[in-house]
């Protein structure tokens, strides 16, 4: 059911996890006062990657070539990235 939904809003526009992405991406700017020294593009992205790891191979039940799959990565890259965020 939940997929479902997710794809209808999708489909309607942006989906709900894009409209979270936005509005933390904007409060965060409100927050830092527009600083161009932040470092925006890949604080962001090891923010959402982490828990999007973790939460996938919860999900999969630790079984990375499950979870690979499911990223459209493969599994060295998974592997590499489950390092990188202290989840291996």
């Amino acid at each position: 059911m939940h997929a479902r939904r997710g794809r209808i809003e999708a489909l309607n526009g942006q989906s709900a996890l894009r409209k979270c992405v936005s509005q933390s991406v904007k409060r965060f700017l409100v927050d830092m006062d527009d600083d161009p020294g932040c470092d925006l593009y890949d604080m962001v992205l090891r923010e959402v990657e982490a828990p999007m790891f973790a939460e996938v191979m919860r999900h999969c039940e630790g079984n990375q070539t499950r979870a690979a799959e499911a990223l459209g990565i493969n599994r060295a890259t998974l592997r590499k990235k489950l390092r990188r965020y202290g989840l291996a």
